[in-house]
């Protein structure tokens, strides 16, 4: 079928399994028309992630500026955003590790005007993405804390990281279009979907001022090895979690 309508786009997604078919469809609609929209119609079909070919994301009432092949931000990361956003102050050292398409540095920037930003991801694409949608800020490309610039360290008041902690093994049975269109790195958190956390856990308090706090992402199932990795290095751990949004928050202060 050819979509030449609303209501034939909406068939072809309703068909390919697509369980918000009309709202994907005013979308699409309302981006594209004629071919172009088959276009986008037949690639969605195929598995492709909506944001990417819209080319942006809705993330904390702001619009995200997304391309194909970076990590597509989810609306449970939120929480990670308001966490952050309630310690965070206006000339306070905001870092955002793993930024993807800074969707995180962005909302933290929006809702606490005049916080001092730095961003960076080791994956070009959405190092390119986090230009995009945060202009003016300091967006670096490198493997954690090796991409900070060395005036930061002892100074970070609060340092997010949207670490990936899916388990290997777990990536398999992930849906088509995350695991086959957004980049292993931003998903891979290795064999119990922490290893790239305790990169960060272990590196984050020499980045810290002190009273300075790292947050990051987990399952809820991981709670208890994130904590204690999170108390070995020193830190005070703390967890906020939000069941409506499925979300987990992990927190440590340095004392």
């Amino acid at each position: 079928m050819t979509p030449s309508s609303p209501a034939d786009v909406v068939a072809r997604l309703r068909a390919a399994g697509c369980v918000f078919a009309e709202e994907e469809a005013a979308l699409l609609t309302g981006a594209a028309t004629g071919a172009a929209l088959v276009d986008l119609v037949d690639r969605r079909v195929a598995g492709e992630p909506l944001e990417q070919l819209l080319g942006w994301v809705s993330f904390d009432g702001l619009r995200i500026a997304l391309a194909p092949g970076v990590f597509v931000p989810r609306r449970r990361t939120e929480l990670l955003v308001e966490r952050a956003a309630a310690l965070a102050r206006p000339g306070g050292v905001v870092v955002d590790l793993c930024c993807g398409s800074g969707a995180v540095g962005a909302a933290l920037a929006a809702r606490v005007p005049g916080v001092e930003l730095t961003a960076a991801d080791l994956d070009a694409a959405a190092v390119a993405c986090a230009v995009r949608n945060l202009p003016g800020v300091d967006v670096r490309q490198g493997d954690l804390f090796d991409a900070l610039p060395a005036r930061l360290r002892g100074r970070v008041d609060v340092l997010v990281a949207n670490v990936p902690y899916v388990p290997t093994a777990a990536i398999a049975s992930m849906p088509p279009e995350a695991r086959d269109h957004e980049p292993r790195l931003a998903l891979d958190g290795g064999d119990d979907g922490l290893a790239v956390a305790r990169r960060v856990i272990d590196g984050a308090a020499s980045w810290l001022a002190v009273g300075g706090v790292l947050l990051f992402e987990t399952s809820g199932q991981q709670v208890p090895a994130a904590t204690a990795a999170v108390a070995a290095a020193g830190l005070l751990p703390a967890v906020a979690e939000d069941g409506e949004r499925g979300a987990t928050v992990v927190l440590g202060t340095r004392g």
